[in-house]
């Protein structure tokens, strides 16, 4: 019987932190909104509609599960999509789908 690549405690973490920072609604919104390319955490909040504060505690969950990068240009910070992190969870949502 062949394991799930999220059979070894590290990777299933990295899940953990995966499906977490997916299982929220503004999240997902704020992953829509970085579909079309990178954004400044400026235009996140004017679109969201929310607080600073807010808007980088779920940036910071979503980056701390590799979903996100960031970078920082003068006083302004970007985010864009984790091509890698991505995948990787692709990966393994494919590996629990084709198990079963």
């Amino acid at each position: 019987m062949a394991l799930l690549k999220i059979a070894q405690p590290h990777a299933r973490a990295a899940a953990a932190r995966s499906f977490h920072a997916l299982a929220d609604e503004t999240r997902l919104r704020i992953l829509d909104l970085l579909r079309d390319g990178e954004r400044c955490v400026c235009e996140l909040q004017d679109w969201l509609g929310m607080s600073q504060s807010a808007l980088s505690f779920h940036l910071k969950t979503m980056k701390d599960a590799g979903l996100l990068i960031d970078r920082r240009q003068g006083r302004w910070v970007y985010y864009r999509l984790n091509p890698a992190g991505l995948s990787a969870l692709e990966g393994t949502l494919s590996g629990l789908i084709n198990h079963s």
